[in-house]
């Protein structure tokens, strides 16, 4: 059986029945992809003239929650509460990177072993990931969590792509993704023709594959008008941990070394080794806003042999020390909740 058949049965068992979703909502989701999913679900149903799709809000108190932009939803039932017989998939609507609420984490083992899909939109996958429940799939992630995702969850294939479907398992990487995943979840259920009708009613002109891989920012302003210099910053994030040397760089793309500096100068407005220097330290910010590991090894996982070297380089590039910029971020965190809990 190959793997895209297995996919495809996960969801063609409840075909001609009501696919019943609920929509757990976290601190900090993202209203967009909330409601643009189910506004697709919605859709079907208008159009299909059948209750095709059947929808509830959850919490973890049953109460309102904040979203990321400072509205709220009031949600329908604790998640303590609902029947985990009554629900075909549960996605995970966000939460922060840091978060790890254990009674929340076994409500959702228990809903696997009730056979409950599990999805996620944005960083909700990382609250699965932290349940050993994304072990063994593929899976969608923000490209701003793509590498403390790896790095963190080693038995988890994290995809670039704007969504994941795997089995029982249904990820995107947020924002209008949401759309696309509903549309493929609509797509293998009732079929390719429900599905565009849909995005034209929504106004979805250009419907994203599974395959379609996340715009990175700079690569995708650069697109296909500068191929070498494209190359040359996909080796440069391929080679965090060992940077390669710029006349290597230059090779590998064949050019040389002086093409290379005219090309980041006219670009980029900066030298090649300047520019990795960024991406560098770039990477070790993730990791310590992103993940619990120690200065050391991220020092070690951003290409540098000497903790102190790093410690002086973050400093000048950022103003802050490694340990107070990680110190700064978890105390902005904690305001942040604050802040929801007040206006909730």
């Amino acid at each position: 059986m190959t793997e895209q058949q297995d996919q495809t049965l996960s969801l063609s068992n409840a075909y001609g029945d009501c696919y019943r979703v609920g929509f757990l909502l976290l601190s900090n989701y993202s209203m967009a992809s909330v409601s643009s999913a189910i506004e697709i679900l919605c859709v079907a149903n208008q159009l299909s003239k059948e209750r095709l799709y059947q929808w509830q809000i959850l919490s973890s108190d049953g109460e309102r929650v904040c979203a990321a932009n400072g509205l709220g939803i009031h949600a329908d039932q604790s998640v303590y509460d609902v029947d985990l017989t009554a629900l075909d998939v549960i996605i995970v609507c966000e939460d922060g990177p840091g978060s790890e609420d254990r009674k929340l984490i076994d409500w959702l083992k228990q809903a696997n072993r009730y056979k409950v899909k599990l999805g996620a939109f944005g960083t909700g996958s990382l609250l699965l990931a932290r349940a050993g429940l994304l072990d063994g799939y593929r899976s969608a992630i923000h490209w701003d969590y793509l590498v403390s995702m790896c790095e963190l969850f080693p038995k988890i294939k994290v995809s670039p792509t704007l969504f994941v479907i795997d089995r029982d398992r249904f990820t995107c990487c947020g924002g209008n993704s949401s759309q696309d995943l509903m549309l493929e979840i609509i797509t293998r259920r009732q079929g390719v023709e429900l599905a565009s009708a849909i995005s034209e009613q929504v106004v979805y002109e250009r419907v994203r594959g599974q395959e379609e891989v996340q715009r990175i920012p700079l690569r995708s302003q650069l697109g296909n008008t500068q191929p070498k210099l494209t190359e040359a910053l996909t080796l440069m994030e391929a080679n965090i941990e060992e940077p390669m040397k710029v006349g290597d760089l230059a090779g590998y793309v064949g050019i040389s070394s002086r093409q290379l500096e005219r090309m980041f100068q006219k670009f980029l407005n900066c030298s090649p080794s300047r520019y990795y220097m960024e991406l560098r330290l770039s990477r070790a910010r993730q990791l310590l806003v992103q993940t619990d590991k120690s200065i050391v090894e991220i020092a070690i996982a951003s290409g540098f042999v000497s903790p102190p070297r790093f410690s002086i380089s973050f400093r000048e590039y950022f103003g802050i020390t490694p340990r107070d910029a990680r110190k700064a971020f978890l105390q902005n965190s904690s305001a942040n909740l604050e802040q929801n809990a007040i206006l909730s």
